[in-house]
């Protein structure tokens, strides 16, 4: 089972194009302990922070719909060059195909907008069990 601590040591870049968004994650995540949280606005500025801080990460929350770089095109980017941090997928679509789409493309995780604070931390916990974060 994951522990404050466990959540205190994790490094987290939250991709997404919504301020609000973005600092509601940021609220939770610092809630749950995490107090080394990166941002980038959109997937090609998480693409350019993985560029030059790939090492910083353990794991990256991205919103799949946002303007010059989709979260899943992100993925898809990160994947081809073997960056295989935990990346856990936010988004609107709970269809079926969208989530073998984010399967396909190597996601870890996935969780559908509105979440509460628990779904996300049980999230956390679980890809934190699976030893992929941490």
């Amino acid at each position: 089972m994951a522990t404050f601590e466990d959540f205190q040591r994790l490094k987290v870049l939250i991709v997404e194009d919504q301020y609000e968004a973005r600092m509601m994650l940021r609220n939770m995540l610092m809630e749950f302990g995490v107090n080394q949280i990166f941002e980038a606005s959109d997937g090609k500025k998480g693409l350019q922070f993985t560029d030059t801080a790939f090492d910083l990460i353990d794991l990256i929350i991205c919103d799949w719909n946002m303007p010059e770089m989709t979260g899943v095109e992100l993925l898809r980017q990160l994947r081809s060059v073997g960056y295989d941090v935990p990346f856990l997928m936010v988004t609107g679509k709970a269809d079926k195909a969208a989530v073998l789409e984010a399967k396909k493309s190597g996601v870890n995780g996935y969780i559908c907008k509105p979440f509460s604070p628990v779904q996300l931390e049980a999230k956390l916990r679980i890809l934190m069990q699976k030893s992929l974060v941490a």
